[in-house]
This record gives structure tokens, C-alpha cells and sequence, in this order.
């Protein structure tokens, strides 16, 4: 039995880690979009074709989501939205990099690549017990 709580523990641990980080990185980006503006964000929107308010959508995906994983509650959901926010930026602003590799040698978007999967990885595995949503969340 201490096996398995030992083993629990060390997984709640790297929920949280998981949890941590992604929101923090991502919430730099809604800072960003908070401090200064959001009207690039509703320019390519409205470039697609799409009503420039959707833009206003970026604020639920890179600051409330974030929050929301962060802390622990709803933490699922929360993580599906950061998921679904990084396929419409890429949609959006990077499709010319899809196949494209960086100065540096990596993939031009993997950054955005390492954001998603772990929103996913967020949502198919919970936010852990160290979250206000509990053990469950």
C-alpha cells in the first residue's frame, strides 16, 4: 500500500507541475494581449472572414482558461479551451510554418505544438489533488 501512495503522490506532483507551467506560459500571452491590445488578433479574424469580435474569444483561451488550470478547477474543460485557443492561432497566424523548419533547426511551430499536447494531456488526465477542484478535478 505505501507503494501505491508513494506512487500517487509523485503523480499528483507532476499534474501539478504539468498544470503549473502551461497555464503560467500561457498566460504570459494573454498579459501581452491585455497590456497591449488585442487588434491584431481581431484584424486576422477579420481577414478570415470572420466578425472582429470573435477576437475578443483570445482573453477566455490565454487568460481565464490559464487561471482556471492553474488553480485547479475545472481544470479539464479548461485545459480542452487552451487546446482549441492554440489550434485557432495556428489556424490564424502560422499556417505558412506548418512545414517549415526554424533558424535553429526545430520545427517553426513547436512551441505552439508543446502547448497543445500538453493542453491535452491536462484534459485527458485531470488537474490532480493539488487544485481547488480536488482529486477528482
Amino acid at each position: 500500500m505505501h507503494k501505491y501512495q508513494v506512487g500517487a503522490m509523485s503523480d499528483d506532483v507532476a499534474k501539478f507541475l504539468l498544470r503549473a507551467t502551461l497555464a503560467i506560459l500561457i498566460l504570459f500571452h494573454g498579459v501581452s494581449k491585455i497590456m497591449g491590445g488585442i487588434g491584431p488578433i481581431t484584424g486576422m479574424v477579420a481577414k478570415v472572414g470572420m466578425p472582429p469580435a470573435l477576437g475578443y474569444l483570445v482573453f477566455i483561451g490565454e487568460v481565464l482558461a490559464p487561471l482556471l488550470v492553474l488553480v485547479g478547477a475545472w481544470t479539464r474543460p479548461a485545459a480542452l479551451i487552451i487546446a482549441i485557443n492554440m489550434v485557432v492561432a495556428v489556424l490564424l497566424a502560422h499556417t505558412t510554418q506548418f512545414f517549415s523548419v526554424a533558424k535553429t533547426g526545430g520545427w517553426a511551430l513547436e512551441l505552439q505544438a508543446m502547448y497543445f499536447i500538453a493542453a491535452i494531456c491536462v484534459m485527458l488526465q485531470g488537474g490532480g489533488r493539488f487544485g481547488v477542484g480536488g482529486k477528482w478535478n
